[in-house]
């Protein structure tokens, strides 16, 4: 399989991470694995399968992504010596879509997955006006692949009734339900931070950026001013500056991953996820297996996750005040809290790797692009 991405581990994010997660699994079952991608000389994690540098530029204002600027001729050239069977679109860049036409041309099965609802983020940088011009592109690009993976139902079926019909299928996403549990909570950690025992942990973890929604996080918790609450933010990016300003209360732990990570998140109390844009939502998981309570707007990546009222909390208003209200019920009904953490933890073991990838090669296999790797792996 050729896969192409835009960032493959570069930075790490939910996307890039279930898809290395992807290619492991595959490999583990006999395929070969080439992957195209920006690359930086600091990459976050080391790559599943082989990796080829895509020539790419620092997006500007954004210079942590890179923009891949095509399908050259040092690329193709590598292409025709792997000979892929199949080819997998994971980002509607540039080098996506040149590479969807090279795919085409060579008649091999064309696979795309959606991990961003790229759409939804022109609103925070004030393109709304774009949104129009993007929406039909996106479209173009989906209709010009045999499947097109979404990361959950609802999701699915809206790209069904955009008119990608029977062409789309759904791949999940797991969870790591040891580094995510109950049993990392530490009530020492905690207390190194300069938290009370009496105090409750409000959540977010994610990259810091704008478009997860961080305008009415802040505002969401300056309004729970007061309150025997500690708000906890869990991952880096440029918007730390903007939180850290707003949020002088709150603790920051910077990157964190493997079992820090896990203790982070399974010793907070409450996870607060205000993000609009998420395809699936993996941080909002990633606290259902840690038996946090979790709280989101009904959007549909939280739908999929969350049942409201049995192990989670949905708003049905993306505003700070409706936020607020549902943070500090849950703040005042221990008991309730504890239960939706607990169903929530259940919850989370739908979500195992294995089974999801398992998934994607039922798609290869469709098309007939598996058992051609197979038998080559074989030979």
């Amino acid at each position: 399989m050729a896969l192409f991405s835009g960032n493959y581990n570069y930075t790490r994010d939910g996307s890039n991470q279930a898809l290395n997660r992807l290619s492991a699994y595959l490999i583990s079952q006999g395929a070969q694995v080439r992957v195209y991608s920006p690359t930086t000389d600091t990459p976050a994690f080391e790559p599943a399968g082989q990796l080829v540098s895509a020539p790419s530029v620092a997006i500007p204002g954004r210079g942590e992504y890179r923009l891949a600027l095509g399908l050259n001729r040092t690329l193709r050239a590598d292409l025709a010596e792997f000979q892929p069977t199949a080819v997998h679109l994971s980002a509607p860049d540039i080098l996506g879509a040149q590479a969807g036409k090279w795919a085409r041309r060579q008649g091999l099965p064309l696979v795309a997955s959606l991990h961003t609802r790229f759409e939804t983020y022109l609103s925070y940088y004030g393109m709304d006006w774009l949104r129009p011009r993007a929406e039909r592109y996106l479209d173009g690009f989906y209709r010009g692949c045999d499947r097109v993976l979404a990361p959950n139902a609802p999701i699915a079926e809206l790209l069904r009734e955009q008119g990608l019909g029977e062409r789309v299928a759904v791949w999940g996403r797991g969870v790591d339900r040891d580094r995510f549990s109950p049993g990392r909570r530490d009530a020492e950690w905690r207390r190194s931070l300069g938290i009370a025992d009496h105090e409750i942990v409000v959540a977010f973890l994610g990259r810091l950026v704008m478009e997860k929604g961080l305008d009415v996080l802040t505002e969401t918790l300056t309004r729970l001013h007061g309150q025997p609450i500690r708000p906890l933010i869990i991952g880096d990016g440029p918007a730390r500056n903007f939180l850290q300003e707003r949020l002088p209360e709150a603790i920051f732990t910077g990157h964190l991953d493997g079992e820090a990570l896990g203790r982070a998140v399974s010793s907070a109390d409450i996870l607060f996820n205000p993000s609009l844009t998420e395809a699936f939502g993996n941080a909002t998981l990633e606290g259902m297996a840690a038996g946090l309570a979790v709280l989101c707007p009904r959007a549909p990546s939280t739908s999929a996750l969350v049942a409201d009222g049995q192990d989670g909390v949905l708003t049905p208003r993306a505003d700070a005040e409706a936020y607020a209200a549902a943070i500090l019920a849950l703040v005042n009904e221990p008991m309730r809290r504890l239960r939706l953490g607990r169903a929530a933890r259940v919850s989370s073991a739908r979500y195992d790797w294995n089974a999801i990838c398992a998934s994607v090669l039922d798609v290869y296999r469709d098309l007939g692009a598996a058992p051609a790797l197979r038998a080559r792996s074989a030979a």
